[in-house]
């Protein structure tokens, strides 16, 4: 790594570990499910550490190749899993908006693959919903793909990446990713289903419930209960 790159990973690790708390991190763990141990720090904890050192401009990464690099290393470094959430705090940062684009995906992917659970996954998915409407025709190309893979979590980041689209939702799309994976018994499958079709009936609710109603014999009582929750 690069002496610059090096410099901001140390200074956001020991940012962190200077509000540790271990009794609250037996804690986290337990509610997350974790393999990976926490350090006891609060998401609001956590933006304060992070935030003075990210908008700090002598902390700033002046290539495109050093933001990845970073948030790669970080990420796949990482003891204590709020360093990822630091390093999510990086990739999403208003410094790099210009870099999150197509170009970014593939590390996104690598990301959500090693990621595996709901939590880095789902704040993932924002940053792909983000570069879908950049490129809404290659990406989309990628959410189709992305949503008949073997990897769940990319199946779920294809099915809840338009959560934010509001009336610039794609419903091609949206069904394309969803009608694959009808079918699957997993549960975070069939959660992201319900909640993609929640979220966009509150834009379209005819759409959601003659989607519902095409379906009825294969989408799930979660998914179905989850989609007409507020109809």
């Amino acid at each position: 790594m690069s002496g610059q790159v090096s410099e901001l990973i140390d200074a956001l690790r020991a940012a962190l570990r200077s509000g540790a708390d271990a009794d609250r991190a037996v804690g986290q763990q337990a509610y997350m499910k974790s393999a990976m141990p926490f350090l006891g720090v609060t998401s609001p904890e956590r933006r304060a550490l992070v935030r003075p050192i990210l908008a700090d401009s002598a902390m700033r990464l002046e290539s495109r190749a050093s933001w990845e690099r970073a948030v790669r290393s970080l990420w796949d470094s990482a003891e204590f899993r709020e360093e990822r959430y630091a390093a999510l705090d990086l990739l999403r940062h208003r410094t790099y908006r210009s870099w999150r684009d197509p170009d970014v995906m593939p590390l996104i992917e690598h990301l959500i693959v090693s990621g595996a659970w709901w939590d880095l996954v789902d704040e993932l998915s924002n940053v792909v919903g983000e570069v879908l409407l950049l490129d809404p025709e290659g990406e989309g190309m990628r959410m189709r793909d992305w949503s008949e893979r073997d990897d769940l979590w990319l199946r779920r980041s294809a099915i809840i990446s338009q959560l934010r689209h509001k009336d610039r939702t794609d419903t091609d799309l949206l069904e394309a990713v969803i009608e694959p994976n009808l079918d699957d018994r997993e549960f975070f499958i069939r959660k992201g289903i319900g909640w993609a079709l929640r979220q966009y009936a509150k834009t379209d609710p005819v759409w959601v419930q003659e989607f519902v109603d095409r379906h009825t014999h294969r989408i799930s009582g979660l998914s179905r209960r989850e989609a007409l929750k507020h109809l």
